[in-house]
C-alpha cells in the first residue's frame, strides 16, 4: 500500500459522491478491457451547470479514487468546465497515481464525457468538448503519461 499518498487511500476508503442519482441528466459508462475496470458517472444538470454528480466503480483503490475526485471536481462547474477536465488533472489533484494506475484516471476523465455525451444526445445539445468523441472507444494503451 506504500505506493499510494494519503489523499488516494482516502478517497477510497472514504469515497466522494458513490452512488447513482435518480433520474439522471446523463449517464456514462465505461469499462476498460485492460484491467477490468468498470466506471459509471451520473450527472444532473442545470441551466449548462452541473449541481450534482455520482460515481459507481468496480474496479481498484486508484479507479475508486479518480472516480471519486472527478465527480468532487465535476460539480458546480459548467459543461464546457467539465469537458475540460483532462486526467492529468484528476492525477495532479489526487496528488499523484504511481505509473501503472494512470490508466484509473484516463477512465474516470472517459466515464465523464460519455456521462455529457449522454446528457447532449437527450438535449439534442452540442459542445465543442465532445467532438469526435466516441462513448464505446475501446481504451488504448497509449495515453499520456502525465510528466513529472
Amino acid at each position: 500500500m506504500a505506493m499510494y499518498n494519503e489523499k488516494v487511500m482516502d478517497y477510497f476508503m472514504n469515497p466522494r459522491n458513490m452512488g447513482e442519482i435518480e433520474n439522471p441528466d446523463g449517464v456514462g459508462t465505461y469499462g476498460s478491457p485492460v484491467c477490468g475496470d468498470m466506471m459509471q458517472v451520473s450527472i444532473r444538470v442545470e441551466d449548462d451547470v452541473i449541481t450534482d454528480a455520482k460515481f459507481k466503480t468496480f474496479g481498484c483503490g486508484s479507479a475508486i479514487a479518480s472516480s471519486s475526485i472527478a465527480t468532487e471536481m465535476m460539480i458546480g462547474k459548467t459543461i464546457d468546465e467539465a469537458l475540460a477536465i483532462t486526467n492529468k488533472q484528476i492525477v495532479n489533484e489526487l496528488g499523484g497515481l504511481p505509473p501503472v494506475k494512470i490508466h484509473c484516471s484516463v477512465l474516470a476523465d472517459h466515464a465523464i464525457k460519455s456521462a455529457i455525451y449522454d446528457y447532449s444526445q437527450k438535449t439534442g445539445k452540442t459542445y465543442a468538448g465532445l467532438e469526435g468523441f466516441d462513448p464505446n472507444a475501446e481504451e488504448d494503451d497509449h495515453h499520456d503519461i502525465p510528466e513529472e
